[in-house]
């Protein structure tokens, strides 16, 4: 490996640059890893005789480089490489998917994506289906949830899923069931493999104008060396002059801790490279499961089904968990959907704070993912002890509005209480936007029109709003508050930047953000750049 080479000094002028040192900015000169000054095209005529690279924007737009505060790495590249159910129509649509992959390869079939819900028969297919298709191979097809999946007779008796909680005859399984199958599968993932699972993922973040994703690794997702790589691999493209940089990753780990000696070992374990840093054990520490798949543990059962959900985590466990990261300077973090499970968490909050002091759990920045069904007493607590919500609202575009999948398992009141941003924004909370790619795919302006155009009108925040949340947003999430600017294009900040096209004149009155009214065009990732390196490049 070569190291990388001094990055060149580059004046982009021509365009928009978003930036609140000057809102009303049109170049930007980067020198090296810097971002050093931004003003007009007037002003940027003074800087171009010392640039070594001058870009002609074109009217192109220039932002912070995005952070998706929410993703699952290994599993994104799965997903993209894997069989792909996201198109499916039917069962026999899936069955015909899988014998495919059953002709084109050895090994187990892993696909991803499926949703019955609008199919002519709306159930998975049955283990023995999947059997015939797959010609008596191991089969696991994840729902596009991930909280639940079908699996082949070969790989339930390889685990002996009928003895586990959440196992169903016809091959669906949840709960521990779905965790060991999920588990097993990807430790059968060789570190060759791994490696490029993570570039194909990385490299589609990179296109998509994310310069830092949050990586939520566990036990049950992820080998243990899992993360150790993945954190290696983007150091070593930092290093190497000869390919792309990659997108930042920042390390959690979702396993329990229920003491500071178990804290200590769960670190030690994951053995990460010398200068990575574990931000927390949070993230996919599951508190409970999701909507779609009916196990978000709920406080009422569901419209459609003779259940709450299921709850995985108590509030002693949640409070010893955030003790033990709190008293070590990490952040705790939980997966919580449900309002049964907000109910425990919060529960689980207040408890430590009694024992640790809330001061010191506020200084924790501890934080939540997803947090969809959460009421005005639970919000009050986050905001008291500084508790960072990461929110998809990609999910409300997904599955909201009056006839979506939120309205058939949990009935048209409860689906228009989920996901409530503009509630938890106005309360204080603050918010970090994410995919959980691949749940939903890496679409950042997606996701900020999302938060836009809410299926519920009262839970809509400003396009601005969810812009800084999915910027700086996801820096503050990760703790990066100390860096000055973070997540921002200021002078004398780390030089992480995107370039787009825009289709319209973006709006002086929001920053320079381009429309994303329904129906119009989203901006095209023209390049993306992470601190001071090109990471993804179509501007030639």
């Amino acid at each position: 490996m070569t190291a990388r080479a001094p990055t060149p000094t580059t004046l982009y002028r021509g365009g928009a640059v978003h930036s609140p040192a000057h809102p009303y900015a049109e170049a930007m000169l980067v020198d090296g890893n810097t971002i050093a000054w931004i003003g007009s095209d007037a002003a940027a005529a003074g800087h171009a005789d010392s640039a070594d690279v001058v870009v002609e924007l074109d009217g192109a737009l220039v932002t912070p480089a995005f952070v998706d505060a929410h993703a699952h790495v290994t599993e994104t590249g799965l997903a993209l490489t894997g069989v792909d159910l996201t198109a499916a129509v039917s069962v026999p649509d899936v069955l015909a998917r899988v014998e495919s992959a059953a002709r084109r390869a050895d090994g187990p079939i892993l696909g991803h994506g499926w949703d019955e819900r609008a199919w002519p028969d709306p159930r998975p297919p049955t283990r023995t289906e999947l059997d015939r298709a797959a010609g008596g191979r191991a089969v696991y097809l994840a729902r596009v949830d991930v909280h639940s999946a079908v699996v082949s007779t070969a790989l339930a008796q390889q685990l002996g899923l009928a003895e586990l909680a959440g196992w169903s005859d016809d091959g669906r399984v949840e709960r521990d069931a779905h965790h060991a199958t999920r588990a097993l599968t990807r430790q059968g993932v060789s570190s060759d493999e791994r490696r490029h699972l993570h570039e194909v993922a990385l490299t589609a973040a990179g296109a998509a104008g994310i310069g830092c994703l949050h990586e939520m690794s566990a036990p049950h997702i992820a080998p243990t060396t899992d993360l150790a790589e993945l954190l290696g691999l983007v150091a070593e493209a930092h290093g190497d002059r000869d390919r792309a940089a990659l997108p930042e990753v920042v390390a959690y780990r979702g396993t329990l801790a229920a003491d500071d000696a178990e804290l200590d070992r769960l670190v030690a374990e994951l053995d990460l490279p010398d200068g990575s840093r574990l931000a927390g054990l949070a993230g996919d520490l599951c508190a409970d499961g999701s909507v779609g798949s009916r196990t978000a543990a709920m406080r009422h059962p569901y419209a459609d089904a003779d259940t709450c959900g299921h709850a995985y985590l108590s509030a002693h466990q949640i409070r010893d968990h955030v003790i033990a990261c709190t008293r070590a300077g990490l952040q705790a973090g939980f997966h919580v959907i449900g309002d049964d499970a907000v109910d425990a968490v919060v529960g689980g909050l207040a408890m430590a704070a009694e024992t640790v002091g809330s001061a010191a759990v506020r200084a924790a920045r501890h934080r939540l993912e997803h947090v969809e069904l959460v009421d005005a007493e639970a919000v009050a607590v986050l905001v008291d002890l500084g508790v960072v919500a990461s929110v998809q609202p990609a999910f409300d575009a997904a599955w909201g509005g009056d006839s979506g999948m939120y309205a058939e398992r949990l009935g048209a009141e409860r689906a228009l209480a989920m996901n409530p941003l503009a509630d938890l924004s106005r309360a204080g909370v603050a918010l970090a936007l994410g995919s959980d790619s691949p749940v939903t795919a890496f679409d950042p302006w997606g996701a900020i029109a999302a938060a836009g155009w809410h299926h519920n009108p009262a839970q809509r925040i400003p396009a601005a709003a969810a812009f800084s949340a999915h910027t700086r947003g996801g820096r503050l999430a990760a703790r990066a508050d100390g860096a000055r600017g973070a997540g921002t294009l200021t002078p004398g900040v780390a030089a992480s930047y995107a370039v787009w096209t825009v289709s319209t004149e973006p709006h002086f009155g929001a920053s320079w953000l381009p429309d994303l009214t329904p129906g119009s065009q989203r901006p095209r990732c023209l390049r993306t750049v992470v601190g001071g390196a090109v990471a993804y490049d179509a501007m030639g």
